[in-house]
């Protein structure tokens, strides 16, 4: 993945979360603020593209846009990841059932991410679906669409992902370029391993 210069100009995460953090409070979460973050989302969304146009017409030419929009939105998902997790749907000790991983696939798994196309993710669960993976997963893709995000999604079990992969040669090549994006690093490492030697 190309290397994206000042990325704090594009998005400065650590400063979106204060910002978060001064409406909704540091440790909790009001449902009623939700319109709020969503709104705080579109702005810092919108701030980005115009960063990113503004580089393009400086001359940065298109695969810095590619890089620069991927860049963008690895830091939206994982922002609304952690609000998920942290804030919306917090659990003190997480068993094994109710890790997830958070992967980019397809070109933008690659890092390359053109203006309008669409947001390929996968989430990886160990095993089947659980009430509290499902419920985090339903509030990132909900506040993604209401950023007005196309995303393409799919919640595999790693034994799911090796045998649809064998199956179906899509899935294979939007596999090969699997990025791990956020949330348990050690479940896509089991994940990337796997689908290395067995596909």
């Amino acid at each position: 993945m190309r290397v994206v210069a000042k990325q704090r100009r594009i998005f400065d995460r650590r400063g979106f979360i204060s910002s978060v953090n001064a409406i909704i409070g540091e440790n909790s979460y009001d449902s009623a603020k939700r319109p709020d973050v969503v709104q705080m989302l579109k702005a810092a969304l919108q701030d980005g593209q115009r960063e990113i146009r503004k580089r393009f017409d400086a001359g940065g030419g298109g695969p810095n846009v590619f890089s620069g929009n991927a860049f963008l939105i690895d830091q939206l998902v994982r922002v609304i990841f952690d609000i998920a997790t942290e804030r919306v749907y917090p659990t003190a000790n997480k068993t094994t059932s109710e890790q997830l991983s958070v992967v980019a696939i397809g070109g933008y798994g690659r890092g390359e991410l053109a203006p309008h196309s669409d947001v390929d993710l996968m989430f990886i669960q160990p095993y089947k679906q659980t009430p509290y993976i499902e419920q985090v997963v339903e509030y990132i893709l909900y506040t993604l669409w209401d950023l007005g995000l196309k995303v393409g999604h799919s919640t595999r079990s790693i034994d799911d992902c090796i045998r649809l992969s064998k199956r179906d040669v899509t899935i294979q090549t939007s596999l090969l370029d699997a990025r791990w994006l956020w949330g348990d690093q050690s479940l896509f490492g089991k994940f990337y391993r796997r689908f290395r030697s067995e596909v």
